[in-house]
């Protein structure tokens, strides 16, 4: 449910606009800690202000111990790309480098192509190291079935079967260690690597492996489309290139590109051949915004570590005893915590392909507490992988003319790639099954038809915080307390007078912050910006 038309009068100086800023400020506790030693196991002396920090997350975790390793990476990675571009010689194409402002360096095209190869082998090799050889295979097979079996009809059914089936092969039996093929092969565990468990990693790059098969077949059942030097993101993505630009070694280079190759954002196949011949225009001023914008998310990561340990309860389970109030604030710190350790290793990554110019898809949009729409929320979160779902299996299957079984299909699919694990699953169909209300209330209400009434915004508010209140009930389940925890917490909002009393609380302050959101839209129409999220 939105609005339409010319974009309203910003409401931010009026009396009501007022009152909902100020509800939803004073809406806004600070969380407590009466189960402190139950906990206490999971912190660890931090660097702010002598406090502890939380380290219980092991994603972040991870991230945080190899991040001067990857900064240092960074640097190396594009200080030779700049030395390889500068000196490289020959035929010139355009590739920006840090020290342009919007007008491409001159660069050598075939040296850009070397380096990228070289370094791409030496870094695979090293992440994975011996594991590589299975990677390697992995990518020979699916590009097997591409090359002989692309643009006829048992194409999509063998590339999917391939892919989905090595997914939960490899995952079910551990990577395959060498040890288990062959005890002749037993030596070669010895060399992992820096990231010995190169199955995790391969989520991602089956990802990739798919988007080029299905790209090659689609491009062999319809000839390449004329379009302009600089298509946008979309018209990148969606049209064919032409048969050569699916050579062998584009799809290395595609599947193992190392700013992109460990965690994202994601690309297709077709956009990341488009922007190695036509890198896109990036200004120096645009990719300095967004390395500071990365360091305040990394800064505002760490403030949160060190003063709200929501984690490390939702970890040891030292709810027992809270109010509802404080049970609500560790389920929603803990999805800014799930929103933050994504998005900084994907913002750091992007920076990365930035910095070499290649221009991936942004993966957080808006923050996680500004999202009033089910289907708002998820083209905003994980923004490439949502395209990527959209064009591979969303579109394939009926889209929108087959709504509630392709989105039934997108989110299963979404739920045993994360992980094949039954919470999961469930995440996947209360998301779908949430989604609904949305849809069922945009048919009998839709915007065009009652959108200049005066109680239509109030509708749509009330609409969102029904919505807000089911996706923290899904996400909750899905990437922190679980079914057992959610059961706990709905148990205490609903079966008691303080719990229903609160829930009634939050829902006013939810109301007014919805009005907020629809304002932040609003003046982003007024600036220009038309956003489906």
């Amino acid at each position: 449910m939105g609005h339409v038309g010319v974009p309203p009068l910003c409401r931010h100086r009026v009396r009501r606009g007022s009152l909902h800023g100020v509800c939803a400020r004073a809406a806004e506790p600070a969380a407590s800690a009466p189960n402190f030693p139950r906990y206490r196991s999971h912190l660890r002396q931090g660097w702010l202000f002598g406090r502890l920090r939380d380290d219980s997350d092991f994603q972040y975790k991870t991230f945080r111990e190899h991040f001067p390793l990857l900064a240092v990476l960074l640097a190396v990675y594009c200080s030779l790309s700049w030395l390889s571009s500068r000196f490289g010689g020959g035929k010139a194409a355009q590739v920006p480098s840090l020290r342009s402002s919007g007008h491409s360096q001159s660069t050598a095209a075939p040296q850009r192509r070397f380096f990228l190869a070289v370094f791409t082998a030496v870094f695979v090799i090293a992440l994975h190291g011996t594991n590589a050889l299975k990677l390697g295979l992995v990518l020979l097979i699916n590009y097997t079935i591409a090359r002989s079996f692309g643009g006829t009809r048992v194409a999509p059914v063998l590339i999917w079967t391939f892919n989905i089936g090595t997914l939960a092969a490899v995952h079910w039996n551990d990577g395959f260690p060498w040890r288990d093929l062959s005890w002749q092969l037993g030596w070669l565990d010895d060399y992992p690597g820096l990231l010995p468990r190169w199955q995790i990693n391969f989520n991602i790059s089956m990802l990739r492996l798919v988007s080029y098969a299905l790209d090659l077949h689609w491009a062999r059942q319809a000839p390449p489309k004329l379009y302009e030097p600089e298509p946008e993101p979309r018209k990148r993505a969606a049209t064919s290139l032409s048969q050569e630009k699916y050579s062998f070694g584009h799809y290395l280079l595609y599947v193992c590109y190392p700013p992109l190759f460990i965690a994202g954002p994601i690309m297709g196949f077709n956009d990341f051949v488009r922007q190695l011949d036509n890198p896109p225009r990036l200004t120096r001023a645009s990719r300095i915004s967004y390395a500071v914008r990365f360091a305040a998310c990394l800064l505002t990561m760490e403030l949160v570590l060190h003063y709200i340990y929501v984690n490390a309860i939702k970890d040891s389970k030292a709810w027992a005893g809270s109010t509802p109030m404080q049970l609500s604030m560790i389920g929603f710190w803990n999805l800014i915590i799930v929103w933050l350790k994504l998005l900084i290793p994907w913002r750091f990554f992007r920076l990365w392909a930035l910095l070499d110019g290649v221009e991936p898809p942004e993966n957080m949009v808006r923050c996680m507490a500004n999202n009033y729409s089910t289907m708002g929320f998820w083209r905003s979160w994980h923004r490439s992988y949502n395209l990527w779902t959209v064009r591979y299996i969303y579109v394939p299957v009926g889209g929108s003319k087959n709504l509630i079984p392709a989105t039934l299909l997108v989110f299963t699919f979404v739920a045993l790639w994360h992980d094949l694990s039954l919470k999961l699953l469930t995440w996947g169909w209360l998301v779908t099954a949430f989604i609904v209300p949305e849809l069922a209330a945009a048919a009998l209400l839709p915007a065009k038809r009652f959108g200049t009434q005066w109680w239509y915004r109030h509708v749509c508010a009330f609409g969102g915080v029904l919505n807000v209140l089911l996706m923290m009930t899904a996400n909750l389940v899905g990437f922190a307390i679980g079914t057992e925890g959610m059961k706990y917490m709905w148990q205490e909002l609903l079966g008691t007078w303080n719990g229903l009393r609160f829930l009634a609380a939050a829902c006013c302050a939810l109301y007014c912050a919805v009005h907020i959101m629809f304002e932040c839209r609003a003046e982003e129409l007024r600036h220009g910006i038309a956003r489906k999220c």
